[in-house]
C-alpha cells in the first residue's frame, strides 16, 4: 500500500474521531442546558401566583371588594338605606386584605347589609379611621354565626391590631376571641355584648336598659295609664334570644309597665309575657310578623280592641304593622319601636307607628374610632361605666351612649336638622 494511501487513511481517522469528540461535548452541553431549563421552569411554576397573568384576583372583571360573607343572591334591597340601583361592592366593603396602606390594621366584624344601621355603621367607622391612616378590614357576615367567625379568624391572621366585632350571637365567639387574646389583639365588642371571654377589651353601647324605659314610659303616658280606667289590650314583641341587648330593652320596658299588668289596666290577651316566649329570632320581620297573625286570629277576632304593642326595635314593628294591614280593623294601637329605620320613619309619619328610640349611631361609631385610636397611640381608653356589664368572666369596660325617642312630633329636630336623613329621604 502506497505511502498516500496510508496516509489519507490515518488523516480520515483522525477527522472520525475529532467529530465524535465533539458530537460527545455537544451532547453534554445540550444535557447540562436540559437540565437548567427544567430547574428554571419548576422555579417559575412554584412563583407562577405572583404572576398577575394567572392571579385571578387581578382580572380586571373581577370585584376585589365583594364581600364574601354575602351571598350574592341574597336580598340586599330591602333596607331601605341602600339603594337597590346601586353597586352593592359599596367602598365600605373593604378587600378581605385589607385596605392598602403601611398604618396598624383594624378589623370591623358587622352582622349584615340587611339593616340599615349595621351597614351605615360600619361604612362610618371604615371612613373616619380611613381618614386617619389606619387600613381597616371590614367584613359583614350576612346573619350567619360561622361566617362571622371565618371573618374573624381572618382578620387575626392577616395581622389586624385591634378588632371591632358586633356579634351576631354573643355566645359563639369565646373561641376564636381566644385567639384573638393568645395574639395580644385588643378587641371591642360594639353594641352587643360578647359573652364568657376575658379576651374583651373594652364594650361600646347605648344605655340598652333606658331604651326600654323609653318604651315602656311611651305606652304609659300614650294611654294615660296613671289617670285612666282601662283596661287596655297589649300584646310584646322583643327581639333575638341570644342578643343579650334584646333582654336589658325587655327589662327596662316591662319594668315601667309590670305594674300595670298585675294591676289588670294593661292585659296580654295572648298570654305572652315572659321573655322566651316572647323574643323574635335573629329580630326577623316576617317572623314578627307570623307571631302577630296568630295573636290577632286567636284573641282579636271577635273585634277587641288592641291598644298597644311593644315592640323593641324597628324590624319587629315592622312586622307587626304588617300583619295589622293584613288582619286588622279596629282601633290603631300604639306601637314603639327603635332604631329609626326609614320604611319605619315613613310609617310614623303616616301613622302606623308611635315612636322609635333614635340611637344615633354616628354616636356609638365616632365613640369606637375614638377608643380603637387611643388603643393603637397607647393612650387612656375612655370609658363611662365599670359596673353594669359583666359578660360571665369580666365586668366589661364600657362606654354607654344615651339615645332620645323620636315620634311625629319631634322627628325634623331628632332626624333632619342633625343631618341624619333629609326631607327627600322621608317622602
Amino acid at each position: 500500500m502506497s505511502k498516500r494511501i496510508i496516509s489519507l487513511i490515518l488523516t480520515a481517522s483522525m477527522l472520525l474521531a475529532l467529530g465524535l469528540c465533539a458530537c460527545s461535548g455537544s451532547s453534554t452541553e445540550s444535557s447540562k442546558k436540559k437540565k437548567k431549563k427544567v430547574k428554571k421552569t419548576t422555579t417559575e411554576t412554584s412563583e407562577s401566583t405572583l404572576d398577575p397573568d394567572d392571579d385571578p384576583t387581578s382580572d380586571p372583571d373581577a370585584d376585589p371588594t365583594t364581600d364574601p360573607g354575602i351571598d350574592p343572591t341574597s336580598d340586599t334591597t330591602k333596607d331601605p338605606g341602600i339603594d337597590p340601583t346601586s353597586d352593592t361592592t359599596d367602598p365600605a366593603d373593604s378587600d378581605p386584605t385589607g385596605t392598602p396602606g403601611d398604618g396598624p390594621m383594624v378589623g370591623i366584624s358587622m352582622p349584615t347589609k340587611a339593616l340599615q344601621r349595621w351597614y351605615q355603621d360600619g361604612a362610618d367607622m371604615k371612613t373616619a379611621l380611613e381618614n386617619d391612616g389606619y387600613r381597616v378590614d371590614l367584613l359583614y357576615a350576612d346573619n350567619d354565626v360561622s361566617t362571622q367567625i371565618v371573618q374573624i379568624e381572618s382578620m387575626i391572621s392577616d395581622g389586624c391590631d385591634v378588632l371591632v366585632i358586633a356579634a351576631i350571637d354573643g355566645n359563639t365567639l369565646s373561641e376564636v376571641l381566644a385567639e384573638a387574646k393568645a395574639q395580644n389583639i385588643p378587641v371591642i365588642a360594639y353594641d352587643r355584648i360578647i359573652f364568657n371571654t376575658d379576651a374583651v377589651s373594652y364594650y361600646v353601647t347605648f344605655d340598652n336598659y333606658n331604651v326600654g324605659v323609653m318604651q315602656g314610659e311611651y305606652i304609659r303616658n300614650a294611654l294615660d295609664l296613671d289617670n285612666t280606667e282601662g283596661p287596655y289590650n297589649i300584646e310584646i314583641f322583643t327581639g333575638d334570644p341570644g342578643d343579650n341587648n334584646a333582654f336589658f330593652f325587655y327589662s327596662g320596658a316591662m319594668d315601667v309597665l309590670n305594674p300595670y299588668i298585675q294591676s289588670g289596666k294593661l292585659v296580654v290577651r295572648s298570654g305572652q309575657i315572659a321573655f322566651e316566649d316572647v323574643a323574635t329570632e335573629a329580630w326577623r320581620t316576617d317572623s314578627a310578623t307570623a307571631r302577630m297573625d296568630t295573636i290577632l286570629s286567636a284573641n282579636y277576632a271577635d273585634g277587641s280592641t288592641l291598644d298597644a304593642v311593644l315592640c323593641s326595635n324597628d324590624s319587629t314593628a315592622l312586622g307587626v304593622e304588617n300583619s295589622l294591614a293584613a288582619m286588622y280593623t279596629g282601633k290603631y294601637p300604639v306601637i314603639t319601636g327603635q332604631d329609626c329605620d326609614i320604611t319605619n320613619v315613613k310609617n310614623i309619619l303616616a301613622g302606623l307607628q308611635s315612636m322609635s328610640v333614635f340611637k344615633d349611631t354616628r354616636t356609638s361609631s365616632a365613640q369606637t374610632v375614638t377608643m380603637v385610636e387611643a388603643i393603637l397611640e397607647g393612650k387612656e381608653v375612655p370609658v363611662n361605666d365599670t359596673v353594669t356589664y359583666y359578660n360571665g368572666s369580666i365586668l366589661l369596660q364600657s362606654y354607654l351612649v344615651q339615645a332620645v325617642f323620636c315620634d311625629a312630633n319631634n322627628y325634623k329636630e331628632i332626624l333632619i336638622d342633625s343631618g341624619y336623613y333629609t326631607e327627600d329621604n322621608l317622602s
